[in-house]
């Protein structure tokens, strides 16, 4: 079976059980390395039509993320989340200040402090273009055990850890010889 026919079988309204009894037995790791390709770029092309569809581009969309998932956050730790330079940082955050969809508040505990927050309308769009993708693999994941489940966590949390690792390894300086 190749990787495209392997793909090709899964669907999103198929049970489990059913994939595997259609499925070879032989399952390669160039099969999963080819779904994981594949799932990355469609993360890619989501992000790509959610930017286009906010009037952001990729780095302005990642720093609404990172807003979201973390915030409210200092530009330095804004900064360092997304690998920009302070000055690069202030841009996005005024690019996404001027949409409506962050804004700057003192801190409370540090006046002299910053802290850059999510809107109610970046909220809105968390809750209309990126709930539904959370809701619908929570849906997809009812499909398997308990112990299909820790086996997707141990493998996600495997492929995230080497992730970073090779990323450490193309951003560390060259070793002297």
């Amino acid at each position: 079976m190749t990787g495209t026919s392997a793909i090709a079988i899964v669907s999103t309204n198929e049970t489990y059980a059913n994939r595997k009894l259609r499925m070879s037995k032989h399952v390669s790791v160039e099969e999963i390395a080819m779904c994981l390709r594949r799932l990355q770029q469609s993360f890619d092309t989501f992000d790509e039509a959610v930017a286009a569809r906010l009037g952001l581009n990729r780095t302005d969309l990642r720093c609404l993320d990172v807003v979201l998932g973390g915030g409210p956050l200092a530009a330095g730790q804004l900064s360092s989340a997304l690998k920009l330079s302070p000055a690069a940082t202030t841009t996005v955050i005024d690019r996404l200040e001027r949409a409506g969809l962050v804004a700057r508040t003192v801190d409370p505990d540090n006046r002299r402090r910053v802290l850059v927050t999510a809107t109610d309308a970046a909220r809105q769009v968390e809750q209309e273009v990126f709930a539904p993708v959370g809701q619908a693999g929570a849906q997809a994941l009812k499909r398997y055990d308990q112990d299909q489940r820790a086996v997707i966590l141990d493998f996600l949390h495997t492929a995230l850890q080497l992730h970073q690792e090779q990323t450490e390894r193309l951003t560390a300086p060259p070793k002297a010889p």
